[in-house]
């Protein structure tokens, strides 16, 4: 019997998801890998962060999304499960705006990071 949970996400772009586990102070490595559960269980993932109890945490593409794969009854982060996909879903949705600004020829004129950890842009692009 497999104790590994998947969880739904929003996140469709490895790249994003990468730079935002990067800005989130999270060690990861690429895959294909395999992460680790209960009685060495495997998973196959793209993404995977080892926690220090040796039960892995990853990320794998389902065929529309990656969803975050792991043995909750060993989940050892500062967050809950909850807190850390908010915040990862948080600096990945940042990561996408940022790109598809760039990419529309906008550069961000300011930026804010509020307490309440919301984040506010001004974006603006130049005509000629």
């Amino acid at each position: 019997m497999s104790h590994f949970s998947q969880i739904k996400t929003q996140i469709r772009n490895l790249e994003s998801l990468q730079e935002a586990l990067t800005e989130s102070g999270i060690d990861w490595k690429p895959g294909p890998c395999q992460v680790k559960g209960y009685r060495g269980q495997t998973h196959d993932a793209e993404i995977a962060i080892a926690q220090d109890n040796d039960y892995d945490i990853g990320f794998r593409w389902n065929g529309q999304e990656y969803e975050l794969v792991a043995d909750l009854q060993y989940w050892q982060q500062d967050l809950s499960v909850e807190g850390f996909l908010r915040k990862i879903t948080q600096r990945y949705a940042f990561q996408t705006v940022m790109k598809e600004t760039a990419r529309a020829g906008f550069q961000v004129a300011e930026q804010q990071n509020n307490e309440d950890g919301s984040i506010r842009l001004v974006v603006q692009r130049w005509s000629a």
